[in-house]
């Protein structure tokens, strides 16, 4: 049994059988992750961080769970020198794979359309659990000119290609919704689902807007996708 919490924004805390992932920590207005920690005192942690935007990592991050052992798998573009050097830290870039974490996970990191990357975290029974990080394909149908338009479907399609042909299948995926993009705010999630068979979907950085992005008919094609709308901070479900 996976259980996921929300904590705010795109932060979530996947809580497996051997380890607890926390996913782009930003706050915790529910306290829902103390709550967890203190449940599971034995279990080691793994903190991601997908990029250096602070609404997706924060230097609290370094003073939590210190009574259990603690991983921190970052994007490289988060400042060597702001991460204390007594941590257990795996930067990643692109491209970069790490195995043997905590709970005998792998993590390979993919390409974003904005800062850093996105992860794709795989478990020992095969499961792969997809955090999209700012991936998504960023333009403002109302806005943008039809120039940016299509440079922002480009750059997204060759990122979304690259995932698609080496993980066809994921078994969650979080991955962000934004109504602030417009009327065409559904066109990356819609492009996504469609391109990866997704067992289970969280929308995330819908800035609080989580109507729309819980209107999973808007994008959601496929009755093979189980989606969830965990909009208020410490909600939770759990999945086989």
């Amino acid at each position: 049994m996976i259980k996921v919490t929300y904590l705010d924004h795109s932060g979530f805390v996947v809580t497996l059988a051997d380890a607890i992932l926390v996913f782009d920590y930003f706050r915790d207005p529910s306290h829902a992750l103390n709550n967890i920690l203190g449940t599971y005192p034995d279990l080691p942690v793994v903190f991601f961080a997908s990029h250096h935007h602070p609404d997706h990592h924060t230097p609290s991050i370094y003073e939590m769970a210190q009574n259990h052992r603690r991983v921190y798998v970052m994007s490289n573009d988060i400042k060597a020198m702001n991460i204390p050097s007594t941590l257990e830290v795996q930067g990643m870039s692109a491209g970069d794979s790490v195995e043997d974490l905590p709970g005998k996970i792998a993590v390979k990191a993919y390409p974003s359309t904005d800062e850093g990357v996105s992860f794709m975290v795989t478990l020992p029974d095969g499961k792969k659990i997809f955090h999209a990080g700012d991936l998504n394909d960023w333009h403002w149908q109302d806005e943008s000119t039809f120039k940016e338009v299509e440079a922002a479907d480009v750059k997204y399609r060759k990122v979304l290609n690259r995932i698609a042909s080496e993980n066809p299948e994921i078994n969650i995926a979080f991955f962000p919704v934004d109504p602030r993009q417009g009327s065409d705010f559904s066109r990356g999630v819609r492009e996504f689902l469609n391109t990866i068979k997704v067992d289970n979907f969280f929308p995330m950085h819908f800035d609080g807007k989580y109507e729309e992005a819980c209107n999973f008919a808007e994008y959601n094609s496929s009755a093979a996708t189980k989606c969830y709308c965990l909009h208020h901070p410490g909600h939770s479900v759990e999945i086989d």
